[in-house]
């Protein structure tokens, strides 16, 4: 059998098998895309118009907020001069697959026809059954999305909850205090939605961090405010340009006297210690959660740019190895530290890696860093998909993409005698649906039915 027809068969094979989708922003109450602007200016897709000459950059109004039809409607007749530039990206792809399959549109978006397809997917923002069919379509059996966007319940029974909060170690443009202000802005308050990636523009906390002891007290309210009987787990991004490493009391006293003043090296301390008084206060309910956190994307203006360096690397893995009780996993957005971080998850139990995040999402990429993964880790710590969509729709497309280089990465295995096909399907089980099982505590919504059994 040729290369294409096994990997087609493949693919086919992986369509009946059950998915966990460990990472998403879906919002309760609101699964689906709201109308085009939801599916055509997704943030990657605005990344790749605003290359092409598009003015606007940023990212449409984000939760709790929501686009205006104005706002709308200005950016998608914006965007659409330049959907022609960008027909050829992997995103673009995306898109024509969640059209095509879902809406059943296969014309290209013009300034004519756009009120159209914006109407026919508007018909379906309320549709609770729609959008469940969607995931049922994908085969996937739970979805993880931010607490904060559980609304009022109304899709628990698709859903489990990861918290982001604090972004203690995420760098902010021109920002050298970015850790004190995150525990701020967290602490005396309930969980919300994280400072979003931006260049200035501070909203003021209710307290203010002026002693050791309030660093100190302001990381105990934050842990003893996770719901953890509610979550599966806690996320966060971790900045290559942080120079991690253990910080003194006494340094940390002076480097907090002198935040007026502060730049590279008061940022550094800051984002050390807060993390590390973190990291030993959240060990605690190590058997409770697992911490999750992004690496390799670093802020610009609008988005970001995948950049890290080796240093940060062996920080990261010194970081793991001294809290060894509490589990640790990955999405990297940077290609060439894949193997890098496959070894340190060879030598540490409590860590694992997953899916395929924001720069690594484009097909070459993916192929690569799936190939390198099951080559070198157990099953059981890695996960191969996450969608990080903010609608089911979103969930479908990235879906779509994963499924289709994976079965490529499994057909060349299987074409050299590596694995037989049994081997190739029940591997892609393995890591699709049993290992998010295992190491984040995900339970299929349908917990009664075959998906529920533990065997391959």
């Amino acid at each position: 059998m040729d290369n294409d027809k096994l990997a087609l068969e493949i693919e086919q094979a992986l369509a009946e098998l059950p998915v966990f989708d460990p990472h998403t922003h879906l919002v309760g109450g609101r699964l689906g895309a709201r109308g085009l602007h939801d599916i055509l200016l997704y943030h990657m897709i605005i990344s790749d118009l605003h290359a092409a000459g598009c003015p606007s950059g940023g990212r449409l109004t984000e939760y709790p907020g929501w686009p205006s039809p104005e706002e709308a409607q200005s950016r998608i007749t914006e965007a659409i001069p330049f959907l022609p530039q960008v027909r050829n990206t992997s995103g673009a792809w995306a898109v024509r697959l969640i059209l095509a399959d879902l809406y059943g549109w296969r014309e290209p978006i013009t300034g004519d026809n756009w009120r159209r397809l914006d109407a026919v997917i508007r018909e379906r923002a309320d549709d609770q059954a729609w959008q469940y069919s969607i995931l049922d379509r994908l085969r996937i059996r739970r979805t993880v999305t931010e607490w904060v966007r559980r609304g009022a319940g109304q899709d628990d029974k698709r859903l489990q909850f990861c918290l982001e909060w604090g972004f203690f170690t995420r760098c902010q443009w021109g920002e050298f205090d970015t850790a004190l202000y995150e525990l701020e802005r967290c602490w005396g308050r309930e969980p919300e939605s994280p400072s979003p990636i931006k260049a200035g523009g501070r909203p003021k906390t209710d307290r203010t961090i002026r002693t050791l002891g309030d660093v100190h007290d302001a990381v105990d309210y934050y842990v003893e405010h996770i719901p953890m009987e509610s979550l599966v787990s806690t996320a966060t991004h971790i900045s290559t340009d942080i120079d991690f490493r253990q910080v003194s009391p006494e340094e940390m006293s002076k480097a907090i006297a002198g935040r007026s003043e502060a730049r590279q090296t008061e940022r550094d301390i800051y984002a050390s210690y807060v993390n590390e008084r973190f990291l030993t206060r959240l060990e605690e309910h190590a058997d409770s959660i697992v911490l999750q956190f992004s690496l390799g994307a670093e802020p610009l203006p609008f988005e970001t740019g995948s950049r890290i360096s080796q240093r940060t690397i062996r920080q990261l893995a010194e970081m793991i190895a001294r809290h060894p009780r509490l589990r640790f996993q990955c999405f990297l957005s940077s290609r060439h530290a894949n193997q890098s971080l496959c070894t340190i998850a060879r030598e540490l139990p409590n860590f694992s890696l997953a899916g395929c995040w924001w720069h690594n999402f484009f097909p070459d990429v993916m192929r690569q860093i799936l190939s390198e993964r099951l080559d070198m880790l157990p099953l059981n710590k890695q996960l191969v998909f996450f969608s990080d969509a903010y609608c089911v729709e979103w969930a479908y497309g990235k879906a779509m993409l994963v499924r289709k280089q994976f079965a490529s990465v499994l057909a060349d295995r299987v074409r050299s005698g590596q694995y037989t096909m049994d081997d190739a399907v029940q591997i892609a089980r393995e890591v699709l649906f049993d290992s998010p099982r295992s190491l984040l505590g995900l339970t299929p919504h349908d917990a009664t039915g075959p998906e529920s059994n533990t065997a391959s």
